[in-house]
């Protein structure tokens, strides 16, 4: 003890400069994370004290909830592996092809396609709602009816059928975030010369490039876009009730695990029970995590 003591003392300015980071990691993301662990072993309601329940609510929601085994969770896989490696490898694809663009115009375009990951819920709703308008004068519902595809205007975004297929497409739209701009700033700073040695070895055209060349030299770089695309795949919850205006959404059709916790949560009041789905999201989130660093990372960091 005295001896860590002394190793602390010896580099306290380090430790000095890390502590703003560290004091805030640890009040806003460990101590909600043992919070929510916490209440998970609970019923409460808001009013009354958290009383213990063990595990009777990890039993119930996988033995008892038959919206979330039914819907919830298949919908979430469905959505994240969709808008996941869709979004990874379409991210991967357009800084690729923005890199080969001369300065201004690769600036103009990277900007163009990153602006709208920033858009809030409200500017969603402005673009696509008018997009996917369940009437004739939605943009979509018009040009099918005017090529004669669709007889009657589809109601897009309260359709079981139609609304996962929309949220796709709008969170693919708002996909380009900060995992594409790092991937383009990787890309952009691979060496030359390693193309000029590849070349010389026997590399023949753009497609060899990219896989024994362009891939591994930006391998940390799709490993943040990997983890970024993970976590916000599993975080766009919010989606399908921004689209529908509903929440639940209409038949559970876009129901994703964060609404099952805004429902529990704030409109039942059961926060125990809201924890413990948050606590498995908190898993799924860890392992596919721990799959996108067994892919791309370092064979010691995987």
């Amino acid at each position: 003890m005295r001896t860590f003591l002394r190793d602390i003392w010896r580099d306290r300015t380090s430790y000095l400069m890390v502590a703003p980071f560290a004091i805030c990691f640890f009040i806003f993301i460990v101590l909600p994370v043992l919070g929510a662990i916490g209440l998970s072993f609970t019923t409460y309601n808001m009013v009354q004290a958290p009383k213990f329940v063990g595990l009777a609510n990890y039993v119930t929601l996988f033995t008892e909830d038959d919206i979330f085994m039914t819907h919830v969770l298949p919908n979430t896989f469905t959505f994240a592996l969709l808008v996941g490696p869709g979004g990874y490898i379409l991210a991967f694809f357009l800084a690729w092809l923005i890199a080969q663009l001369p300065g201004k115009i690769r600036t103009v375009l990277s900007l163009a396609l990153y602006t709208p990951s920033m858009a809030s819920g409200v500017a969603m709703s402005a673009i696509w709602l008018v997009v996917f308008s369940g009437d004739r004068v939605g943009y979509l519902n018009s040009f099918l009816l005017g090529l004669g595809v669709i007889n009657e205007p589809i109601n897009w975004v309260h359709s079981e059928q139609w609304l996962m297929p929309v949220m796709v497409i709008v969170t693919l739209w708002g996909s380009m975030g900060v995992g594409f701009l790092a991937m383009m700033a990787g890309i952009l700073n691979v060496d030359p010369q390693l193309y000029e040695a590849g070349r010389i070895d026997g590399v023949k055209n753009r497609l060899q490039e990219i896989y024994y060349i362009t891939i591994p030299s930006v391998k940390p770089q799709m490993l943040f876009g990997a983890v970024m695309s993970i976590v916000n795949t599993l975080q766009a919850g919010a989606i399908g009730v921004t689209l529908s205006g509903q929440n639940p959404t209409p038949q559970y059709a876009g129901q994703l695990i964060l609404n099952h916790i805004d429902d529990f949560a704030f409109q039942r009041f059961e926060m125990g029970y809201a924890a413990a789905i948050s606590v498995v999201l908190l898993f799924i989130v860890y392992f596919s995590s721990k799959l996108a660093w067994a892919l791309f990372g370092e064979r010691e960091d995987a």
